[in-house]
């Protein structure tokens, strides 16, 4: 029996041929097309430290490693030769209708029972199930007594993982006959066709060693992420379609060896037009010699490059109040790490997204100097999500509106219609700014968990506050940290303060290194900085700065007055001064609109401006760059000025204020805020009176209150760690009349059952660590009974969801949505399925809570469900209110009212 190329491999995309029969790509063709650019990826994308961690543990040379990756990825789609892929309903159908497929069901060697028509077995699955006894027969070690620790099962679970999750292991007695657990599989010639293609694959790859090694962690990472973005790229359509073969090809070994040469040469295009090759890290700057190694910055540049020649990358720990001298020497490590490591990309990790706005523009400040080759750049976070390009380009346009020097700009931002610009495929950009939950989904069982780990582990990761995330957070931030280490990924982490939250991240790398299971300490002295490297897990202590860099004091003051009076009082003190600039927190978008009009009407001439989560897209990135050009150190606001917000801003970096004005709140986030006080007496005026945030601890609110009292001063930095210290304190307790001892005893012990919860949960969730796999990958896919998407979502924060609000237009007796206001330019344009494209939509989404909208119903939805990109999109149909001559929308429980200050939502009786 000879390759029969009528089984197909694509078809989806590739339209009609003149007879009105559907085109299909040969499987054969679609399996050499997968490891002619798996080859390129393994020549041009992986990483020094990637592609030795696969030689390492298969015991290969490079040469052969190659040669086998690009086999195995030739394998993963074998299983779609079975009935149900080849005679499924959506399959490719001639002209009259009939699937071309059923033609074969007619032949000797391709009959089926109606059980194998049933099965359901996916092809993923299928591949799993079917490649274990094929490698092992093509004499793959499988001497262990277990499955797992089999390296053809290795290899057939992982190639069965491209779809985004791997399969349980499959035992013994099914690895003897497959056909007989999943008949769809087919017998006979179906069989028969499966190994005729696994054995051209091989030949015409040229994949004949066989590996003697073993399965690891790292070499699993690495290959399944080679094999899926293989695919991905092989898969795009309109490649596919210059590739189509004509219609008598027979697909012989001399016509698969003519096909595999015009593979290679696409593949080539493929790799380089996917925007992914090129970028790099110079060669990290020497120190100025004489110079006084005092600072931070200082110290890490001075002597972290020799320990990095020595050790070899790692993990580096800066701990430091927030301020830009702090992410200087992040980068800088990063800079040191990222060369040592011959890293292609930087990933940029905040806790919010407005943070990690506003940070773009300093992380590429710093690729501009330490990078090299084309620094494609992605905004990943949940308003950018379903088209980060977009995102990008939309931020870079906002801030080039304000007269600001955009970043990205046109030559940072991906094109709209770049391959990288989705979801899942945006974590392989060279260069990104993101939130910390896109770094955490690496190590929970979401889909394409894996290739997150992939992506990361051919860059530098920098997390800025690396424990602002809640229990939850920490725990699966160390789960990543063990990764990290076993994967080689340089890291640089960036906390307040050293504290046992820190001790814990170090002591996490380091495990995963393979280091010793005692305490690490990161040193008590603020500013400090430790070194793990990822080769054995070793900390190293350097020498630590000399001296505090901007020693200041902070007064901290604390009214009782009604907040509203306390703002007005302490703003027209500004004003009677002529000079200021000052910052308010309110707990709510809602109130500080509120506030902001109050002050605009109170003082006509006062410069008051405004920003806060719940504005579309575009408006708020135009505002936080206006922000960042009036309130940065040499900023342009002149007079008294005030900036009105909500704790979104609190982690952005670069603004500088005389007077931080705060509600209650834990104090780790007043300190954060406190953060953006400069000068050598910051003052933050804490609002007694105020609403709490809905999302702050009860108990963390009450200690602060309590620990600050009328207010208090705190030297900065050394002060710090005392004062956080402070705030835990059993002392607090003990020094309350009995009274309010209970009550805060109370809201401790309610703070203390949650925080044992979120820590079980995300414990319990977090996938297993490299070292307690024991050779099981189907472990990092494992779903658990009671893991829903609500389940997931609360342990990255609180869920969100995106508002596009909708102006009508009365057109000829029709009514049409516009996106802006009296602009026809921004009509809604939808597909033939009533459903808009997403990117159209990225610069007009409004984040909320969702569990503000959630009793919306109505047109809120309806047939956007469909599109995977806009579940969380909820629309809303706007009408003009006269009396107010504002933009509304009224569900049963919720007003919507949107203006040119945001959204803002009033919950009904």
């Amino acid at each position: 029996m000879s390759l029969d190329c009528r089984l197909w491999g694509k078809a989806a995309g590739l339209g009609k041929n003149a007879l009105g029969t559907a085109n299909t790509h040969p499987l054969i063709c679609h399996l050499l097309d997968t490891a002619a650019v798996a080859e390129v990826v393994w020549d041009e994308l992986l990483t020094g430290h990637q592609r030795s961690m696969v030689t390492e543990a298969l015991q290969v040379t490079d040469a052969q490693a190659r040669a086998l990756a690009a086999f195995w990825a030739g394998l993963h789609d074998i299983a779609k030769i079975s009935v149900p892929f080849q005679l499924h309903s959506g399959g490719p159908r001639a002209a009259h209708g009939e699937l071309l497929a059923q033609e074969l069901t007619g032949e000797p060697g391709y009959g089926f029972d109606v059980c194998a028509a049933q099965d359901r077995q996916s092809h993923e699955a299928a591949a799993h199930w079917w490649l274990a006894g094929a490698l092992r027969d093509a004499g793959y070690a499988s001497s262990g007594r277990r499955p797992q620790s089999q390296l053809s099962h290795a290899l057939a679970q992982l190639l069965g993982g491209h779809g985004g999750h791997y399969h349980p292991v499959v035992r013994h007695k099914d690895l003897r006959s497959p056909v007989a657990r999943h008949p769809g599989l087919g017998a006979g010639g179906w069989e028969e066709q499966r190994r005729i293609h696994f054995d051209e694959v091989r030949r015409v790859v040229g994949a004949d060693p066989v590996p003697q090694g073993r399965m690891t962690p790292g070499a699993a990472v690495v290959l399944t992420g080679l094999v899926t973005l293989s695919d991905w790229l092989a898969s795009i359509e309109g490649e596919i379609l210059s590739r189509l073969r004509p219609e008598r090809w027979a697909g012989t070994p001399e016509e698969l060896d003519s096909y595999w040469k015009i593979a290679r040469t696409a593949a080539s295009r493929l790799v380089h037009q996917a925007d992914l090759l090129g970028t790099g890290f110079t060669r990290p700057p020497q120190p100025v010699q004489g110079g006084s190694e005092t600072g931070l910055e200082a110290s890490v540049a001075g002597q972290l490059p020799d320990l990095v020649t020595e050790y070899g990358p790692g993990m580096v720990v800066v701990t430091m109040p927030p301020s830009e001298d702090r992410t200087k020497a992040a980068l800088r490590a990063a800079g040191v790490l990222g060369s040592a490591a011959e890293a292609r990309g930087l990933f940029y990790v905040l806790p919010t997204g407005s943070a990690a706005d506003s940070q773009m523009t300093q992380v590429h400040a710093f690729a501009e100097q330490a990078m090299t080759g084309p620094r494609r750049s992605l905004l990943l976070h949940s308003s950018s999500r379903m088209k980060p390009a977009e995102a990008a380009e939309q931020w870079a346009r906002a801030g080039a509106a304000d007269g600001v020097s955009a970043e990205p700009g046109e030559a940072w931002a991906l094109a709209a219609n770049s391959w990288l610009n989705s979801h899942h495929r945006a974590l392989l950009a060279p260069l990104g700014a993101g939130t910390v939950d896109e770094l955490l989904q690496a190590v929970m069982p979401v889909k394409f968990n894996v290739m997150r780990l992939f992506a990361l582990s051919g860059k530098v990761v920098v997390v800025d506050e690396a424990h602002a995330r809640g229990v939850w957070g920490q725990k699966l931030m160390l789960r990543f940290l063990e990764w990290a280490a076993a994967l080689r990924i340089p890291v640089v982490l960036a906390a307040t303060a050293a504290d046992r939250s820190v001790d814990a991240m170090l002591a996490a790398y380091r495990r995963g290194a393979g280091g010793g299971k005692e305490p690490v300490v990161q040193p008590r002295r603020t500013p400090g900085w430790s070194f793990v490297d990822a080769l054995s897990g070793d900390r190293h202590l350097p020498r630590q700065p000399a001296e505090v860099v901007r020693a200041a004091t902070l007064d901290i003051r604390v009214v009782d007055g009604a907040s509203d009076g306390e703002i007005r009082a302490l703003v027209e003190a500004m004003v009677a001064v002529g000079e200021g600039r000052a910052v308010v927190y309110r707990s709510t978008p809602e109130e500080a609109i509120r506030t902001f009009r109050q002050l605009t009407q109170d003082q006509p001439g006062l410069d008051v401006a405004l920003v806060h989560e719940q504005m579309p897209n575009k408006d708020r990135w135009r505002r936080l760059a206006a922000c960042r050009s009036a309130f940065s150190a040499d900023g342009g606001a002149t007079g008294p000025s005030v900036l009105v917000t909500t704790p979104m801003l609190e982690h952005v970096r670069g603004l500088h204020f005389d007077l931080v004005l705060s509600g209650p709140a834990p104090l780790g986030r007043l300190l954060a805020r406190a953060a953006q006080s400069t000068g050598g007496r910051p003052r933050l005026v804490v609002l007694r009176a105020d609403n709490e945030s809905p999302l702050d601890d009860p108990a963390l609110v009450r200690r602060t209150d309590m620990l600050l009292g009328a207010g208090r001063t705190v030297s900065l930095p050394e002060g710090l760690p005392v004062l956080l210290d402070a705030v835990y304190s059993e002392d607090l307790v003990q020094r309350l009349a009995d009274p309010r001892a209970r009550e805060l005893q109370q809201l401790d012990n309610r703070r203390t059952v949650q925080e044992r919860r979120a820590d079980g949960t995300a414990g319990w969730l977090a996938v297993p660590g490299p070292r307690e796999l024991d050779g099981d990958l189907g472990l990092l896919s494992r779903d658990h009974p009671g893991t829903t998407p609500d389940l997931l979502s609360s342990v990255l924060g609180e869920e969100m969801a995106h508002v596009v609000c909708l102006y009508p237009l009365h057109q000829q007796g029709q009514t049409v949505r516009l996106l802006e206001e009296g602009v026809l330019e921004r009509k809604l344009e939808l597909d033939s399925k009533r459903r808009p494209k997403p990117g159209q939509l990225v610069p007009y989404l409004i984040p909320v809570p969702k569990r503000l909208v959630e009793a919306v119903k109505g047109d809120a939805n309806g047939q956007w469900r469909g599109t995977a990109a806009l579940t969380n999109v909820l629309r809303l149909n706007l009408e003009e209110e006269e009396e107010e001559g504002a933009w509304v929308h009224t569900s049963a429980k919720c007003r919507f009212r949107l203006s040119e200050l945001g959204l803002e939502i009033d919950q009904l009786p």
